[in-house]
Formats: structure tokens, C-alpha cells, sequence
């Protein structure tokens, strides 16, 4: 995926947004978001550790539902990996 390609996640799975300069992104790997980037800017290492739940209404539960993406254990600073959904 080039920089031209490249897709935001915002919370709205009919919204797009490409990359903004000066911002830090990870990608989202695996599960209903694969290949979006999650803007990480302003998340303090203590958030990323934890990872993310993100809205998305292409998960298991639909609209309203959450997927879980958190960074590996063996790269923290690296692709936020797919958990799992929630309602």
C-alpha cells in the first residue's frame, strides 16, 4: 500500500481520510479494519500497551460493535494486531 492508498481509520466506515503530515500511524493488521492506519500521535505508551477498541460496524456484533487491536508483544511499537470483536 503506498501513502496515495493508504486509509485513516476515523470511527465511521463510510468516512475515508488519508494520512496527515506530521502525524504517527500504525497499521491495523488482520480482523474487520486490515490495512487502515490508526493515528497514534497523541496515545501515551501506556494506551498503546494496552491497544485499542475501535467502532466499526463490519465486525461480528454490527453496527455499534468494537474490535480490539493491540500491538505484539514482541514489537510494541510496531502493527497493531487484531484481537478479537465485542458488542
Amino acid at each position: 500500500m503506498t501513502t496515495m492508498d493508504a486509509r485513516v481509520y476515523c470511527g465511521d466506515d463510510g468516512e475515508w481520510t488519508a494520512p496527515s503530515p506530521g502525524r504517527v500511524y500504525v497499521p491495523l493488521l488482520g480482523g474487520p479494519l486490515d490495512g487502515q492506519l490508526y493515528d497514534i500521535t497523541d496515545v501515551s505508551p501506556q494506551e498503546r500497551a494496552v491497544g485499542a477498541l475501535l467502532i466499526t460496524d463490519r465486525g461480528l456484533f454490527g453496527p455499534g460493535g468494537r474490535a480490539l487491536y493491540k500491538p505484539s508483544e514482541a514489537d510494541p511499537q510496531g502493527a497493531f494486531f487484531w484481537e478479537g470483536d465485542t458488542p
